[in-house]
C-alpha cells in the first residue's frame, strides 16, 4: 500500500533559530555570509560562489526545489536580528529523509547547528511513513561529526569512495554516516 508523502512544515522555529524556506531576496545575505567563503565550502559538494549571481542561481535551484517538493532548504536565521547564517537541506526519500547542512564561520562552534538539527529530526521523525534521517560527512570533517553526534546522530559506518568534495579533490571521498531513526 502507498503512503503518502508527508507534509513538512514550511517554517521551524527553536529557541535560538528559525527555519524556513528560500527566498530570492535571501542571496545577497547567504553571498554575504558564507557561499563565498572557501573555508565554509571546503567539505561542501559545491565550490565557493565567485559571484551573487551564482548564489542567486542557487537559490532559484532551492526554490523550485521546494516547490517540487524534491528538496527542503531551509534557510537558517537568528531570531535574535534575523541574520541569515546558514541552511539545512532535507531530501525525502521515501521512508528515509537525508539531510546537509552549511553554517556561516562566524557562527561556528555555538551550538547553533546541533539546535537545528535536533528540531529538525525530531519533527520529521514525528511525520507518518518517516523512519529515519540520515547525513554523511567526510571522514576529515570533525566538527562536522561532532554536531550529528551532540544531535543524537548514531555513526554507522564508512562509506568508501562516496562523495566528491571538488574543494578537497576531484576524486570520490571517504564519508561517515550518521542516522536517528525512530524506535
Amino acid at each position: 500500500m502507498h503512503q503518502p508523502s508527508p507534509t513538512f512544515p514550511c517554517t521551524i522555529e527553536t529557541a535560538r533559530l528559525k527555519l524556513r524556506a528560500p527566498d530570492l531576496s535571501d542571496a545577497e545575505a547567504m553571498f554575504a555570509s558564507y557561499t563565498q567563503d572557501p573555508e565554509v565550502a571546503r567539505y561542501m559538494v559545491w565550490q565557493p560562489h565567485a559571484s551573487l549571481e551564482a548564489t542567486r542561481d542557487f537559490v532559484r535551484s532551492c526554490a523550485a526545489a521546494w516547490q517540487a517538493g524534491s528538496a527542503l532548504p531551509y534557510i537558517l536565521t537568528s531570531k535574535a536580528g534575523g541574520e541569515l547564517i546558514g541552511m539545512l537541506e532535507a531530501r525525502p526519500l521515501g521512508h528515509v529523509v537525508n539531510i546537509g547542512y552549511v553554517l556561516a564561520r562566524s557562527h561556528w562552534g555555538q551550538g547553533l547547528m546541533v539546535e537545528a538539527l535536533q528540531a529538525f529530526t525530531a519533527i520529521a521523525l514525528d511525520l507518518p511513513g518517516i523512519f529515519r534521517v540520515e547525513a554523511t560527512c567526510d571522514v576529515d570533517n570533525r566538527p562536522s561529526a561532532r554536531a550529528l553526534e551532540k544531535s543524537g546522530f548514531v555513526r554507522e559506518g564508512r562509506l568508501a569512495r562516496h562523495t566528491v568534495h571538488p574543494n578537497l579533490s576531484a576524486e570520490p571521498r571517504d564519508c561517515f554516516i550518521y542516522a536517528a531513526c525512530r524506535p
